[in-house]
């Protein structure tokens, strides 16, 4: 069998890449719309987005993206980081996020704003004026950026 901590290494690594390819993904697509429609998006500018395929296939990437992003940080990159530096990671998520703010990497709070913006993407933000205004705002505006 071969060396844990390299394993735990290569791990941490492999989630790492996978997260940076996500954000990469994220920051093209927040981009291309902020050049196209002025932040914070109005009912105007969301609807003027829905009409258009060409846009909305970035609204679109980067909202899955962000969940992909959330989804790979919380599931493999914390835990992972943590196996390499010998911690134990068999305790409660919440446990394992206030140990990762203790040393400064994340704000409790911001990654849980971050999981309810997850967690409304869930729904179709587009049969949703109200939501789909406040996913795409949240992530372009103040989503990923405070925790990714």
């Amino acid at each position: 069998m071969g060396d844990p901590a390299l394993i735990y290494r290569k791990k941490f690594e492999s989630a790492l890449h996978e997260a940076e390819t996500h954000l990469r993904r994220i920051d093209t697509a927040c981009a291309m719309l902020n050049g196209m429609y002025e932040f914070p998006l109005s009912r105007k500018g969301f609807h003027e987005l829905l009409r258009n395929d060409g846009h909305l296939a970035f609204a679109d990437q980067m909202i899955f993206r962000f969940s992909k992003a959330q989804d790979c940080i919380g599931a493999k990159l914390f835990k992972s980081f943590l196996l390499a530096q010998g911690e134990n990671v068999d305790r409660p998520f919440l446990d394992i996020l206030n140990g990762l703010e203790m040393i400064s990497m994340l704000s409790v709070d911001a990654w849980f704003e971050l999981r309810e913006i997850r967690n409304e993407i869930a729904h179709d933000y587009e049969d949703d004026e109200a939501a789909g205004i406040n996913i795409l705002n949240g992530i372009v505006l103040n989503g990923y950026i405070k925790v990714f």
